[in-house]
């Protein structure tokens, strides 16, 4: 019962640990504005200008559209857009390691959906139902897809960086664990289904952790279990948790041009941004030896 509940606290902490970053993320004090043009959110100026470009932009109604700012935000979170514009040699080995993670993601999702079908009654099988004979082939046609790829673009980017000289001048230890640790993550899954083709037995171990069920503790299958939910619960507090903050930094940072105005939201995050001061002890002079602000201070 052990890696039953092990799992589900791992999930529940890989949750539980992102939602209270972005938390944090919200409770931060205004950045320093970086507005990058174009802002796919105006209307009217999604391929170049500004808003700010009209005379008497201020007289005029500012008009934008969420729906096109989720639309571009989205192109860089499910296809890292910037990095293949740029460095196109680097995409195509980063972008197999974060669609091999998206293809995990449905496969977990499609496991979910099987066991609790197997649970319900249901048949998942290839001479099951519609519903049954497409999880049959969903299940290890998305998985097998999520772990091969994932496998290759984290062991590709790290050797990339080793041999790469430029790369390896940038590259932190930490980034050296964070891809060794998907790489052997994604490497016990291959090794733990590859005896099981159709992955059934990942079906019924799904069953087991939904249904509170004993798994059937094989060595691999417990290392991999515990491997999985040790990089579940240290994603969202290493520097992978750039999967939070991209709404903020898009969002808030490079795409809020919103306009300072008496009276505005901006006017009173600008205030207090002003009086923010960090609570560690930076040694920089503006911060250390910054007097603490008071009422009669200069605005």
């Amino acid at each position: 019962m052990f890696l039953v509940f092990y799992a589900i606290l791992a999930m529940f902490l890989f949750l539980a640990l992102s939602a209270y970053k972005a938390y944090e993320y919200t409770k931060m004090p205004m950045h320093g504005r970086l507005d990058l043009y174009p802002v796919p959110k105006e209307k009217g100026h999604e391929h170049g200008g500004s808003y700010y470009e009209q005379a008497e932009w201020w007289a005029k109604p500012h008009e934008t559209s969420t729906a096109s700012e989720i639309v571009d935000m989205l192109k860089e979170i499910l296809f890292i857009k910037k990095l293949f514009q740029n460095q196109k040699s680097l995409w195509w080995l980063s972008y197999s390691l974060h669609l091999g993670i998206y293809f995990i993601i449905a496969w977990t999702v499609i496991l979910v959906a099987a066991a609790a079908t197997q649970l319900a009654g249901g048949t998942v099988a290839a001479d099951g139902g519609l519903w049954g004979i497409l999880l049959y082939y969903a299940t290890p046609l998305v998985g097998w897809v999520g772990f091969f790829l994932a496998s290759f673009g984290a062991v590709s980017l790290l050797v990339r960086r080793v041999a790469d000289p430029i790369l390896k001048k940038y590259t932190t230890p930490q980034e050296y664990f964070n891809l060794l640790l998907l790489f052997v993550v994604t490497l016990t899954g291959v090794l733990v289904w590859s005896s099981d083709i159709t992955m059934s037995n990942a079906r019924d171990a799904m069953a087991n952790v939904l249904s509170f069920q004993p798994l059937n503790g094989e060595p691999l299958l417990t290392v991999h279990i515990i491997l999985a939910g040790i990089m579940l619960i240290y994603i969202p507090i290493s520097k992978m948790s750039h999967y939070v903050g991209k709404f903020f930094s898009f969002h808030m940072v490079i795409w809020d041009n919103d306009p300072n105005v008496a009276g505005s939201k901006v006017e009173e995050k600008i205030r207090q941004a002003a009086q923010y001061r960090p609570q560690n002890k930076w040694s920089a002079p503006h911060i250390a030896g910054a007097p603490a602000p008071t009422e009669k201070s200069p605005k």
